[in-house]
Protein backbone atom coordinates (compact mmCIF):
# COMPACT_ATOMS: atom_id res chain seq x y z
CA UNK A 1 0.00 0.00 0.00
CA UNK A 2 2.83 2.28 0.62
CA UNK A 3 4.13 1.77 -2.81
CA UNK A 4 0.67 2.57 -4.22
CA UNK A 5 0.33 5.99 -2.69
CA UNK A 6 3.95 6.55 -3.46
CA UNK A 7 3.29 5.93 -7.14
CA UNK A 8 -0.27 7.87 -7.02
CA UNK A 9 2.01 10.98 -6.02
CA UNK A 10 4.38 10.29 -8.56
CA UNK A 11 1.73 10.09 -11.41
CA UNK A 12 0.50 13.49 -10.09
CA UNK A 13 3.55 15.28 -10.70
CA UNK A 14 4.10 13.57 -14.00
CA UNK A 15 0.66 15.17 -15.02
CA UNK A 16 1.26 18.69 -14.07
CA UNK A 17 4.81 18.84 -15.70
CA UNK A 18 3.31 17.42 -19.04
CA UNK A 19 0.89 20.06 -18.67
CA UNK A 20 3.29 23.18 -18.05
CA UNK A 21 5.62 21.54 -21.26
CA UNK A 22 2.09 21.82 -23.53
CA UNK A 23 1.37 24.67 -22.56
CA UNK A 24 4.61 26.61 -22.71
CA UNK A 25 7.08 24.76 -24.45
CA UNK A 26 4.89 22.80 -27.16
CA UNK A 27 1.39 24.07 -27.28
CA UNK A 28 -1.07 21.07 -28.95
CA UNK A 29 -4.74 21.71 -29.95
CA UNK A 30 -5.43 18.20 -27.16
CA UNK A 31 -6.06 20.89 -24.41
CA UNK A 32 -5.20 19.60 -20.97
CA UNK A 33 -5.77 20.68 -17.11
CA UNK A 34 -4.32 24.82 -17.94
CA UNK A 35 -6.65 24.42 -20.84
CA UNK A 36 -9.24 23.07 -19.49
CA UNK A 37 -9.21 25.53 -16.33
CA UNK A 38 -9.14 28.52 -18.93
CA UNK A 39 -12.14 27.25 -21.14
CA UNK A 40 -14.23 26.59 -17.98
CA UNK A 41 -13.64 30.56 -16.35
CA UNK A 42 -14.51 31.79 -20.09
CA UNK A 43 -17.66 30.53 -19.93
CA UNK A 44 -18.06 31.27 -16.35
CA UNK A 45 -17.23 34.78 -17.19
CA UNK A 46 -20.12 34.64 -20.35
CA UNK A 47 -22.81 32.75 -17.86
CA UNK A 48 -22.55 35.89 -15.03
CA UNK A 49 -22.68 38.15 -18.17
CA UNK A 50 -20.60 41.20 -19.50
CA UNK A 51 -19.54 42.63 -16.61
CA UNK A 52 -16.69 40.45 -15.49
CA UNK A 53 -15.29 40.09 -18.82
CA UNK A 54 -15.74 43.84 -19.80
CA UNK A 55 -13.36 44.10 -16.26
CA UNK A 56 -10.71 42.29 -18.15
CA UNK A 57 -10.54 39.63 -15.12
CA UNK A 58 -11.13 37.01 -17.38
CA UNK A 59 -7.63 35.91 -18.52
CA UNK A 60 -5.57 37.01 -15.48
CA UNK A 61 -8.35 35.07 -12.86
CA UNK A 62 -7.50 32.05 -15.46
CA UNK A 63 -3.90 32.21 -15.45
CA UNK A 64 -3.61 32.82 -11.73
CA UNK A 65 -5.83 29.35 -11.75
CA UNK A 66 -3.88 27.61 -13.95
CA UNK A 67 -0.63 28.22 -11.73
CA UNK A 68 -2.44 27.52 -8.63
CA UNK A 69 -3.53 24.05 -9.74
CA UNK A 70 0.02 23.46 -11.29
CA UNK A 71 1.27 24.52 -7.31
CA UNK A 72 -1.38 22.47 -5.42
CA UNK A 73 -1.34 19.46 -7.57
CA UNK A 74 2.96 19.34 -7.26
CA UNK A 75 2.51 19.77 -3.61
CA UNK A 76 -0.34 16.78 -3.42
CA UNK A 77 1.75 14.70 -5.52
CA UNK A 78 5.18 14.87 -3.21
CA UNK A 79 3.00 14.67 -0.12
CA UNK A 80 1.42 11.24 -1.18
CA UNK A 81 5.35 10.34 -2.35
CA UNK A 82 6.29 11.42 1.68
CA UNK A 83 3.85 10.43 3.39
CA UNK A 84 4.05 6.20 3.43
CA UNK A 85 7.66 6.99 4.20
CA UNK A 86 7.37 9.14 7.69
CA UNK A 87 8.70 8.94 10.61
CA UNK A 88 11.25 5.75 9.51
CA UNK A 89 12.26 7.57 6.34
CA UNK A 90 13.03 10.84 7.66
CA UNK A 91 15.29 12.50 10.61
CA UNK A 92 13.74 15.28 12.71
CA UNK A 93 15.23 17.75 14.65
CA UNK A 94 15.17 17.50 18.62
CA UNK A 95 12.35 19.27 19.27
CA UNK A 96 10.03 17.23 17.55
CA UNK A 97 9.09 13.71 18.24
CA UNK A 98 9.03 11.67 15.69
CA UNK A 99 5.86 9.80 16.58
CA UNK A 100 3.70 12.96 16.54
CA UNK A 101 4.64 13.77 13.31
CA UNK A 102 3.58 11.05 11.24
CA UNK A 103 0.40 12.67 9.59
CA UNK A 104 -0.88 13.96 6.21
CA UNK A 105 0.01 17.55 7.34
CA UNK A 106 3.23 16.56 8.21
CA UNK A 107 3.80 15.22 4.72
CA UNK A 108 2.47 18.76 3.46
CA UNK A 109 4.40 20.66 5.46
CA UNK A 110 7.47 18.55 4.06
CA UNK A 111 6.47 19.00 0.36
CA UNK A 112 5.78 22.68 1.11
CA UNK A 113 9.03 23.57 2.17
CA UNK A 114 10.40 21.63 -0.53
CA UNK A 115 8.62 23.07 -3.17
CA UNK A 116 9.72 26.42 -1.70
CA UNK A 117 13.36 25.25 -1.32
CA UNK A 118 12.89 27.00 1.70
CA UNK A 119 14.95 24.11 3.53
CA UNK A 120 14.41 24.50 6.89
CA UNK A 121 16.27 21.10 8.28
CA UNK A 122 13.83 20.34 10.79
CA UNK A 123 12.13 17.61 8.44
CA UNK A 124 14.57 15.93 6.45
CA UNK A 125 15.12 12.56 4.72
CA UNK A 126 17.39 10.00 5.30
CA UNK A 127 16.45 7.33 3.09
CA UNK A 128 18.68 7.28 0.10
CA UNK A 129 15.91 7.38 -3.04
CA UNK A 130 14.26 10.14 -0.55
CA UNK A 131 17.50 12.04 -0.95
CA UNK A 132 17.42 12.24 -4.49
CA UNK A 133 13.48 12.77 -4.75
CA UNK A 134 13.18 15.85 -2.59
CA UNK A 135 15.84 18.23 -4.06
CA UNK A 136 14.18 17.13 -7.17
CA UNK A 137 10.67 18.62 -5.96
CA UNK A 138 12.97 22.01 -5.43
CA UNK A 139 14.11 22.18 -8.75
CA UNK A 140 10.42 21.46 -10.02
CA UNK A 141 9.55 24.57 -7.76
CA UNK A 142 11.85 27.02 -9.05
CA UNK A 143 10.92 25.01 -13.17
CA UNK A 144 7.21 26.09 -11.90
CA UNK A 145 8.21 30.57 -10.96
CA UNK A 146 10.37 30.20 -14.03
CA UNK A 147 7.71 29.03 -15.94
CA UNK A 148 5.32 31.30 -14.74
CA UNK A 149 7.62 34.28 -15.34
CA UNK A 150 8.04 33.06 -18.71
CA UNK A 151 4.45 32.32 -19.69
CA UNK A 152 3.40 36.02 -18.24
CA UNK A 153 6.21 37.46 -20.36
CA UNK A 154 4.68 35.65 -23.69
CA UNK A 155 1.21 36.20 -23.37
CA UNK A 156 1.31 40.09 -22.63
CA UNK A 157 3.28 41.18 -25.33
CA UNK A 158 1.10 38.96 -27.61
CA UNK A 159 -1.99 40.59 -26.67
CA UNK A 160 -0.16 43.99 -27.08
CA UNK A 161 0.41 42.71 -30.81
CA UNK A 162 -3.18 41.72 -31.25
CA UNK A 163 -4.48 44.93 -29.71
CA UNK A 164 -2.37 47.34 -31.45
CA UNK A 165 -3.19 45.24 -35.22
CA UNK A 166 -6.85 45.98 -34.17
CA UNK A 167 -6.23 49.94 -33.87
CA UNK A 168 -4.73 49.85 -36.99
CA UNK A 169 -7.43 47.68 -38.36
CA UNK A 170 -10.12 50.75 -36.82
CA UNK A 171 -7.51 53.63 -38.08
CA UNK A 172 -7.72 52.51 -41.48
CA UNK A 173 -11.67 51.39 -40.84
CA UNK A 174 -12.05 55.84 -40.70
CA UNK A 175 -9.49 56.63 -42.84
CA UNK A 176 -10.40 54.37 -46.03
CA UNK A 177 -12.93 54.03 -48.46
CA UNK A 178 -13.15 50.95 -50.74
CA UNK A 179 -12.39 53.46 -53.23
CA UNK A 180 -8.69 54.41 -52.00
CA UNK A 181 -8.51 50.77 -51.70
CA UNK A 182 -8.22 50.64 -55.47
CA UNK A 183 -4.83 51.77 -55.64
CA UNK A 184 -0.98 50.70 -55.63
CA UNK A 185 -0.64 52.29 -52.10
CA UNK A 186 -3.95 49.97 -51.38
CA UNK A 187 -2.25 47.06 -52.60
CA UNK A 188 0.60 48.05 -49.91
CA UNK A 189 -2.08 48.60 -47.21
CA UNK A 190 -3.55 44.79 -47.97
CA UNK A 191 -0.37 43.55 -47.57
CA UNK A 192 0.51 44.75 -44.14
CA UNK A 193 -2.96 43.76 -43.15
CA UNK A 194 -2.16 40.59 -44.25
CA UNK A 195 1.43 40.11 -42.27
CA UNK A 196 -0.62 41.38 -39.08
CA UNK A 197 -3.16 38.51 -39.87
CA UNK A 198 -0.12 36.07 -39.89
CA UNK A 199 1.71 37.63 -36.82
CA UNK A 200 -2.00 37.36 -34.53
CA UNK A 201 -2.22 33.37 -36.22
CA UNK A 202 1.20 32.46 -35.01
CA UNK A 203 0.09 34.04 -31.24
CA UNK A 204 -3.10 31.47 -31.15
CA UNK A 205 -0.60 29.37 -31.94
CA UNK A 206 1.92 29.76 -29.83
CA UNK A 207 -0.25 31.18 -26.47
CA UNK A 208 -3.44 29.92 -26.86
CA UNK A 209 -4.22 31.05 -23.52
CA UNK A 210 -4.35 34.61 -25.13
CA UNK A 211 -7.76 33.88 -27.20
CA UNK A 212 -8.87 34.39 -23.37
CA UNK A 213 -8.25 37.48 -22.61
CA UNK A 214 -11.17 40.54 -23.23
CA UNK A 215 -9.97 43.28 -25.05
CA UNK A 216 -12.49 46.01 -23.29
CA UNK A 217 -11.95 48.80 -25.74
CA UNK A 218 -13.95 48.69 -29.42
CA UNK A 219 -10.86 49.95 -30.97
CA UNK A 220 -8.54 47.37 -29.77
CA UNK A 221 -10.98 44.64 -30.21
CA UNK A 222 -9.71 42.32 -33.64
CA UNK A 223 -13.18 40.61 -32.92
CA UNK A 224 -14.89 43.35 -33.64
CA UNK A 225 -12.74 45.07 -36.27
CA UNK A 226 -12.04 41.18 -38.09
CA UNK A 227 -15.08 41.42 -40.59
CA UNK A 228 -14.19 44.53 -41.69
CA UNK A 229 -10.79 42.90 -42.74
CA UNK A 230 -12.75 40.58 -44.16
CA UNK A 231 -14.90 42.39 -46.27
CA UNK A 232 -12.27 44.47 -47.43
CA UNK A 233 -10.26 41.10 -48.69
CA UNK A 234 -13.88 40.76 -50.74
CA UNK A 235 -13.45 44.01 -52.07
CA UNK A 236 -10.09 43.86 -53.31
CA UNK A 237 -11.29 40.58 -55.41
CA UNK A 238 -13.22 43.82 -57.91
CA UNK A 239 -10.51 45.97 -57.77
CA UNK A 240 -9.03 47.43 -61.22
CA UNK A 241 -5.29 47.01 -59.80
CA UNK A 242 -4.17 43.76 -60.67
CA UNK A 243 -1.67 44.39 -57.64
CA UNK A 244 -4.73 45.05 -55.31
CA UNK A 245 -6.24 41.79 -56.84
CA UNK A 246 -3.30 40.03 -55.90
CA UNK A 247 -2.83 41.25 -52.46
CA UNK A 248 -6.36 40.43 -51.62
CA UNK A 249 -5.88 36.92 -52.44
CA UNK A 250 -2.99 37.00 -49.82
CA UNK A 251 -5.33 38.61 -47.28
CA UNK A 252 -7.97 36.31 -47.85
CA UNK A 253 -5.97 33.27 -47.36
CA UNK A 254 -4.23 34.75 -44.05
CA UNK A 255 -7.96 35.44 -42.96
CA UNK A 256 -9.03 31.75 -43.67
CA UNK A 257 -5.96 30.12 -41.91
CA UNK A 258 -6.93 32.38 -38.89
CA UNK A 259 -10.24 31.09 -38.91
CA UNK A 260 -9.18 27.48 -39.24
CA UNK A 261 -7.17 28.24 -35.80
CA UNK A 262 -9.79 29.70 -34.16
CA UNK A 263 -11.71 26.84 -35.61
CA UNK A 264 -10.08 24.21 -34.62
CA UNK A 265 -8.24 25.17 -31.33
CA UNK A 266 -11.53 26.95 -29.35
CA UNK A 267 -14.86 27.33 -31.50
CA UNK A 268 -15.71 23.72 -33.26
CA UNK A 269 -18.37 25.42 -35.53
CA UNK A 270 -16.82 22.90 -38.51
CA UNK A 271 -17.71 25.39 -40.95
CA UNK A 272 -16.27 27.95 -43.41
CA UNK A 273 -13.81 30.67 -42.71
CA UNK A 274 -16.76 33.01 -42.74
CA UNK A 275 -18.46 31.48 -40.12
CA UNK A 276 -15.29 30.94 -37.71
CA UNK A 277 -14.73 34.38 -37.87
CA UNK A 278 -18.39 35.28 -37.09
CA UNK A 279 -18.19 32.55 -33.67
CA UNK A 280 -14.99 35.03 -32.98
CA UNK A 281 -17.00 37.88 -33.07
CA UNK A 282 -19.77 36.53 -30.79
CA UNK A 283 -17.87 34.32 -28.38
CA UNK A 284 -15.95 37.60 -27.51
CA UNK A 285 -18.93 39.59 -27.13
CA UNK A 286 -18.90 41.58 -29.89
CA UNK A 287 -20.76 43.16 -32.99
CA UNK A 288 -18.94 42.83 -36.35
CA UNK A 289 -17.53 46.59 -36.82
CA UNK A 290 -19.28 48.65 -38.54
CA UNK A 291 -18.28 51.88 -41.30
CA UNK A 292 -17.35 54.82 -38.87
CA UNK A 293 -17.83 58.45 -40.08
CA UNK A 294 -14.61 59.20 -41.99
CA UNK A 295 -12.41 62.72 -41.22
CA UNK A 296 -13.35 65.08 -44.24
Amino acid sequence: MQWLVTGAGAAMVLLILRDVFHTLWHPTSHGGLSRLVMTAIWKLSAALGPRLGASGLTGPLGLVSVVALWVMTVVAGWTLIYWPHLPEGFVYSDVLRPADRVGLLDAVYVSLVTLSTLGLGDIAPTEGWLRVVAPMEGLVGFALLTATVSWILGIYPALARRRAFALRISHLLRAYSPQRIDSPAGAALLLDLAAGVSVVSVDFLQYPESYYFYDGDDRTSLARHVGWAVRTADQAADAQQPDVRAAGTVLRTALEDLADILDQRFLHTHGPPRQALDAYTRDHGRRAGRSEPRPR
